[in-house]
């Protein structure tokens, strides 16, 4: 089944996230080699693709696993959640119409 994984970052989060996003994305890239990933990227703090200082709001990654209790132990592994980059990490079923 698909899940959304939303995160929202701290306040001033853009250093952290710097610093581990080697990680953070070898993971992902993980989950769209074995075809479980349909979408993933990071919300600009403002309007613009290329947000500069600003950073980044938080996070949105859809993808399959076997059980909300696998999404949620994969999200909470995630090197962003270790770093202190999210205040709130909130992992829901998804069911994709279109």
């Amino acid at each position: 089944m698909l899940y959304v994984i939303y995160a929202e970052d701290v306040a001033g989060s853009l250093e952290k996230r710097q610093s581990v996003r080697a990680t953070h994305v070898a993971r992902l890239q993980l989950l769209r080699d074995e075809g479980r990933l349909l979408t993933a990227g990071a919300m600009p703090a403002i309007d613009s693709n290329e947000p500069g200082a600003a950073g980044f709001s938080g996070s949105t990654v859809i993808a399959e696993f076997n059980s909300l209790e696998a999404a949620q132990a994969w999200a909470d592994a995630d090197p962003y959640v270790a770093a202190g980059v999210y205040k709130h990490v909130l992992v829901r079923p998804y069911r994709k119409t279109f």
